[in-house]
């Protein structure tokens, strides 16, 4: 799955019956479903149940069980309100019977008032960078095994501004600033366009959080898995333009890591923001 056309293929839901929705999974190299993927699927057949004139303004979320890559996921959406100006969601993601996920997700109509917002950090641009691809091939042989099924292309680019090191992996502040984009056409859909960045905004959250404590472990000899996920849109997004993720992680506590996303358009505005607490603890017999 090199391209976001193909990656928007992998998404698609199949309608079962009214507000039921079947979603296939697709492998990013981890033992279970991608979060990023449930996020995407679940905020999908929201979409599909809420008129055109309402555009998702946030969601909160909660990973409750790993999702079983071999298992397609069935997503039943609850219409909890249809109001004058917001419209809400519920959606259950379900294997075999059992709740893997749950969402619930607010929608608004366009609505004009105050505004204001945080300034875009000042970081080196995308054109200045290398991406996360050329990154991990210019380690060779000497990428950890565990590290190295992610050395594939993918769906959407990614530049680092501050690379995370798997070979001499040192303690660091919990800051991490990245480029990302489609890498392939996107439809003039804002709704995919949100859906795109909701898949994305799951990639390097936790690993921010790692960053203050690898002088003591390496991410190889972690168990790592999402908790819960939140998001709040501001402004339309173009995902087929260089979007800058601007993370910090301001807590790790009682086997927990709790990190906050910003993110921006190159020009310096402030489309989205994200929350998110995730496991983070030692592998046993590491």
């Amino acid at each position: 799955m090199d391209t976001t056309e193909e990656l928007l293929k992998s998404l698609a839901l199949e309608t079962i019956e009214h507000n039921i929705f079947r979603g296939h999974n697709h492998d990013v190299g981890s033992p279970h479903v991608f979060g990023g993927q449930v996020l995407s699927q679940s905020l999908d057949a929201a979409i599909i149940t809420v008129p055109e004139d309402r555009v998702i303004h946030s969601f909160h979320a909660y990973f409750i069980l790993p999702g079983n890559l071999k298992q397609p996921i069935v997503f039943e959406v609850e219409r909890l309100r249809d109001g004058g100006s917001f419209t809400t969601r519920r959606v259950t993601a379900i294997q075999k019977g059992q709740a893997i996920f749950i969402m619930a997700a607010s929608f608004q109509l366009i609505q004009p008032g105050f505004e204001h917002q945080i300034e875009m950090p000042d970081v080196t641009p995308p054109d200045e960078l290398k991406s996360d691809l050329e990154i991990l091939q210019s380690f060779g042989d000497d990428l950890p095994e565990s590290i190295k099924k992610f050395n594939r292309k993918r769906p959407i680019e990614f530049r680092p501004v501050n690379p995370f090191s798997f070979i001499t992996p040192e303690s660091q502040e919990p800051f991490r600033h990245g480029w990302f984009k489609a890498n392939g056409e996107v439809p003039n859909d804002q709704n995919i366009h949100r859906r795109l960045l909701t898949y994305a905004s799951d990639y390097n959250l936790l690993t921010t959080a790692v960053l203050p404590h690898q002088d003591q472990t390496s991410i190889a000899h972690l168990r790592i898995a999402s908790l819960d996920h939140a998001m709040w849109f501001h402004h339309d997004v173009d995902f087929s333009q260089w979007l800058l993720y601007a993370l910090d992680s301001p807590s790790a506590s009682n086997s927990r890591g709790f990190t906050r996303g910003n993110v921006f358009t190159q020009d310096g505005k402030l489309v989205a923001s994200v929350a998110q607490e995730g496991l983070m603890r030692k592998r046993r017999n590491t």
